[in-house]
């Protein structure tokens, strides 16, 4: 068997599935159409009295001096008018009648899949895509109905005058009318295509504009405006595209609906010559103007843009229905011991971690922001085996960010590979998860912001575990449940912390990278969330520490600081590194209180203070630093 390449097969299946569908359609729809051509032939009726009329009453009235003939048919073209209106009014009954079926069969067959796939998400958006598909069908009928019955009405009208006027208005008709036909295809992939990019650059813009935060205090401005830029370029290549076809209909229309009323007014004396009257040129005239031209009209636009974004619907129901098309069963998810004795069950999905490649790998890493800076990280080589916790120090500004943006994927090193259990950082986006600083919360509800990474709705029971494990609970009773709306503004930057902290916990990422997250809790409840991190069942941990507490909870701990980078445990790193000495000096550590289980101070002092933009530990809270990531720190070298 031939293969079908795989874009071929989407276009042949909906072909083939429209085909089989049209005869059930026809057999249910007859009664249908035929009230639909009734109605559209009282207005093909009067679309042929407009001209007549007119014609009859300057040949037969005003002209022969008979004003009283010429007012009655005056008065049945606007009879004829009246009529017309009404069935004008009954054809979008007849539509309706004819369009609804079809919606209501598309739309049964999206919840089913919606059902039996249970994502709430991808039925929502096929439901939208439905109503899309209803409109743009309803549209189809009524400009293509309108212009055949319109036309048939004219013509008819321009023989009963003078079959000579045909010879001049039908040439230039055909030829608009096949000009326009000829450019529907590939107006409709243009058009196709820049949709594809409106909403590529769409998409792009709903992630980024929230998280600009997070952009700068990554350092990946650049990176994210060039990746915007290219879609923008993208959409603006498409749209002069789809513009320069465009201008075939602005030809079409020229030639089949302006173009006859020329030559009827160049022709004018000829046709009088042979037999055409004044009536009758008037008459011509009208129907070209009032009729063909308006009916041309509305097939151009209505026919080229709702029948475009009919066939691209299409398709796409096609592809997302295929897409959606049973699988083969998962394995059953495993189920793991936490530390505290609980039961989990390890969420489905989650990328493979393989046992024997590590969680995290840089090696010969390579990093600076610009051509002629001083490499922030130059030759870096790190090990992180799964299931790790490593805590990251050093003074400001000396690249702490800077890693966690590389391990996030936001920035790309100069030289040098990060992987990911094993893989590309670029192609393990969903192996590692983020929580900055400035912690992200939108509007909507509590459970939507907590379920942000996950593709489907969290189930209640793993949302509340998880809010008791990171230490939501008492936020989540405050707000009134997971169901509660959320109003960013109103919570204070520990709680939106918080939230942020949980909706990475829920995450079906391994690795979760921690820069300064916990900055606007108190210990117990820092200790709480990085604790919870480190327990969970297969989880890796960085965490970028502001606290010597945090680095202390790590089974290891990286001392960043140019070619004196060290990294060990807290005992090795107090005895070998005299510069981690010197940070542990700088927190102070006097007697806590009661209970406090890490036995250390929790506020920093003047030796740790933030990397760029973040709070200053040893300042009033809330202020902000605004040294750069390059400020005051020399490059990481080897490990």
């Amino acid at each position: 068997m031939t293969d079908v390449p795989e874009g071929r097969a989407v276009r042949v299946s909906w072909r083939v599935a429209l085909a089989a569908r049209w005869p059930a359609v026809l057999r249910t729809g007859w009664p249908v159409l035929a009230r639909l051509a009734g109605w559209s032939l009282l207005e093909a009726g009067q679309t042929f009295l407009l001209g007549y009329a007119l014609a009859r009453a300057l040949d037969g009235g005003f002209l022969a001096g008979d004003t009283r003939a010429g007012l009655l048919w005056l008065g049945a073209a606007g009879l004829a008018v009246v009529a017309g209106a009404y069935g004008t009014g009954r054809v979008y009954g007849a539509v309706a009648a004819l369009v609804e079926p079809v919606r209501d069969r598309l739309v049964r067959g999206v919840v089913a899949r919606g059902i039996r796939e249970g994502d709430a998400g991808a039925l929502s958006g096929l439901t939208q895509q439905v109503e899309l598909a209803r409109d743009a069908l309803a549209g189809v009928v009524l400009v293509s109905r309108s212009f055949l019955f319109t036309s048939v009405g004219a013509l008819i009208g321009l023989c009963s005058l003078d079959p000579l006027l045909l010879a001049v208005v039908v040439p230039p008709l055909l030829a608009g009318t096949a000009l326009f036909a000829v450019t529907l295809r590939p107006l409709a992939r243009r058009q196709e295509a820049f949709l594809a990019a409106d909403e590529a650059l769409a998409e792009d813009l709903g992630t980024v504009c929230p998280g600009l935060r997070d952009v700068t205090a990554a350092g990946a401005e650049a990176r994210v405006a060039e990746a915007t830029g290219k879609l923008i370029g993208a959409e603006r290549r498409a749209a002069y595209a789809l513009a320069r076809w465009g201008v075939t209909r602005v030809a079409a229309l020229a030639v089949g609906g302006q173009l006859p009323v020329v030559l009827l007014l160049v022709t004018a004396p000829w046709l009088l010559g042979h037999g055409v009257t004044p009536g009758a040129l008037v008459g011509a005239l009208a129907y070209v103007t009032q009729s063909l031209l308006p009916a041309l009209q509305n097939l151009v636009h209505g026919l080229g843009t709702s029948g475009s974004r009919l066939t691209v619907i299409l398709r796409r129901l096609t592809a997302q229905a295929q897409a959606q098309a049973p699988a083969p069963a998962p394995a059953p998810a495993s189920v793991e011991r936490r530390p505290n004795g609980r039961h989990a069950e390890d969420t489905a999905g989650r990328p493979p971690r393989p046992a024997r490649l590590p969680a995290l790998s840089l090696t010969d890493v390579t990093f600076s922001y610009g051509p002629a800076s001083t490499p922030v990280l130059d030759g870096f080589h790190l090990d992180l085996p799964a299931g790790g916790h490593l805590a990251v120090v050093g003074p400001s500004g000396i690249g702490k960010s800077t890693l966690a943006a590389l391990v996030a994927g936001l920035l790309r090193p100069d030289r040098g590979s990060v992987r990911v259990f094993g893989r590309p950082v670029e192609q393990a986006a969903g192996a590692r998860v983020l929580v900055p600083q400035e912690a992200y919360v939108h509007s909507g509800t509590l459970a939507e912001n907590l379920a942000l990474y996950r593709e489907g709705p969290v189930p209640e029971a793993e949302l509340l575990a998880a809010a008791e494990a990171v230490g939501l609970t008492p936020l989540l009773r405050t707000l009134g449940g997971p169901g509660a709306p959320v109003d960013p503004a109103a919570l204070s930057a520990g709680e939106r912390q918080l939230i942020a902290l949980t909706r990475a916990y829920l995450s079906p990422a391994p690795l979760a990278l921690l820069d300064e997250a916990t900055c606007h809790l108190d210990p117990a409840a820092e200790a709480r969330a990085e604790r919870a991190f480190a327990n969970r069942p297969g989880g890796t941990l960085v965490v970028v520490a502001h606290r010597i507490s945090s680095a202390r909870r790590a089974d290891r701990i990286l001392v960043m600081d140019g070619a004196r980078t060290a990294c060990g445990g807290h005992e090795e790193l107090l005895r070998a590194c005299a510069l981690y000495r010197e940070l542990v000096g700088g927190w102070s550590d006097p007697a806590l209180a009661p209970g406090y289980a890490d036995g250390v101070d929790a506020v920093a002092g003047a030796g740790l203070a933030g990397d760029r933009g973040h709070v200053v530990a040893d300042r009033a809270v809330g202020q902000m630093q605004t040294a750069g990531d390059l400020g005051d720190g020399g490059s990481s070298g080897r490990e």
